[in-house]
């Protein structure tokens, strides 16, 4: 066998444009160069401890259990909903695009009996389509998406925790997309859990999933609670509900690792907590309504510079992510040549669609470090260019002209 030793990883630069991953801040990367620590060295414990009480303020709540699941954000996802839907039960969940769908593919292996409120890709649930579906599904949990990446849609959640609360649901929301980026109020809205990722608007890299559970839902879960034989003391008592059937994401044995009682569960992936914290402290340190409006502005900027271009912006502009902008392609042009030019000669990714958009649409995001004046106009006029060599005709310097406006 011939020994192969690959060089040192010294990946390209590139502008991360897309709908997440994007460029970390460096801060962020810089801290998680620190040094190791015992998981249960004081020093830890205690970033563990202010890991928490920063998330609460990011995720505008009082909630104790506001801590992070070590995965990527879809492990906030499987976490939540395999902590809470019971095998058998009955799950509601709002389907308008991709991640509506994952909601679904996660139910399924958990085995729960699965509703849904269906809506083509693009649209948003109204509080009167939740209302009736949850008076005729009468669901145990209702599960939806904030921010679907797929159709750069939000759905509004104001007044979703308090009807899920008239009906005795419980409820959850993935705010991986928007979390960082847009308002993600949860006590105002009365979600009962709400998990995100640092890979996109809080500008950190995938890997960690912050997650918050209010005091409702965390009664719900502790009533699964079944401690592994390996630290069970003489007096551990087990919840009286069906045992939450995965181990890692058995969320009552994370919130007891991360409670004072610190009963180990896993080894915390020490360095991404580093990042998830400083990720945290810059979002405080910008300040939540200076970090939303930095969003929108550049939200704005891109919509208005496209739509200087002659494209079309994919859906309405009232539901519309602050942060991902769907561009229809225009008929002639071949997408993905204008992504891989955009990446190779400019050094700027953007995304490209699943399911009924694929090869329809391009997704370009201005989230998190990169939701900045010079990256929107760069992006921009790399855009421009690349669509003049496949012959489209456009204003040249119209699409940056728009996007600078919507600045001043």
């Amino acid at each position: 066998m011939t020994n192969t030793f690959f060089g040192q990883i010294d990946p390209p630069q590139r502008l991360l444009m897309g709908p997440g991953p994007v460029n970390a801040y460096p801060r962020v990367l810089r801290a998680m160069a620190a040094d190791m620590l015992g998981q249960f060295d004081p020093e830890m414990t205690a970033y563990m401890n202010e890991t928490m009480a920063l998330y609460r303020n990011v995720f505008m709540t009082q909630n104790q259990w506001t801590f992070l699941v070590d995965g990527t954000a879809r492990a906030g996802i499987e976490a939540a909903l395999i902590s809470l839907v019971e095998p058998g039960a009955k799950l509601l969940i709002v389907s308008a695009g991709r991640f509506g769908l994952l909601l679904s593919e996660i139910a399924l292996r958990i085995g729960a009996e699965i509703c849904t409120l269906e809506l083509p890709w693009g649209q948003v649930a109204t509080l009167e389509q939740i209302e009736q579906a949850l008076i005729t599904h009468k669901p145990q949990v209702f599960a939806c998406i904030h921010g679907d990446t797929s159709t750069t849609m939000a759905q509004p959640l104001e007044g979703v925790g308090t009807l899920c609360r008239k009906y005795g649901v419980l409820s959850y929301a993935d705010v991986t997309a928007t979390l960082g980026g847009m308002e993600v109020a949860v006590d105002r809205w009365g979600i009962d859990v709400v998990s995100g990722g640092l890979q996109k608007c809080m500008g950190g890299p995938p890997g960690s999933a912050p997650i918050t559970i209010s005091d409702r839902a965390a009664q719900h879960i502790m009533a699964r609670r079944h401690v592994e034989a390996g630290i069970r003391g003489a007096n551990t008592q087990d919840g009286a509900r069906p045992r939450i059937p995965s181990n890692y994401f058995d969320l009552a044995m994370v919130m007891d690792y991360w409670s004072e009682d610190r009963l180990n569960h896993h080894t915390e992936a020490t360095t991404m907590l580093y990042g998830a914290r400083e990720a945290a402290r810059i979002m405080l340190e910008e300040g939540l309504p200076a970090r939303f409006a930095r969003h929108k502005a550049a939200g704005q900027a891109m919509v208005a510079g496209a739509r200087a271009l002659g494209l079309q912006v994919f859906g309405d502009d009232a539901h519309r992510m602050t942060n991902v902008t769907g561009i229809w392609i225009p008929e002639g042009v071949k997408g993905e040549q204008v992504r891989a030019q955009m990446r190779e000669d400019f050094g700027i990714e953007i995304g490209t669609a699943f399911g009924p958009l694929a090869g329809k649409i391009w997704r370009i995001g201005a989230m998190g470090y990169n939701a900045a004046k010079p990256k929107v106009l760069l992006t921009l006029a790399a855009l421009e260019a690349c669509l003049a060599v496949q012959g489209y005709k456009a204003q040249r310097g119209a699409g940056v002209d728009a996007a600078m406006a919507t600045y001043s």
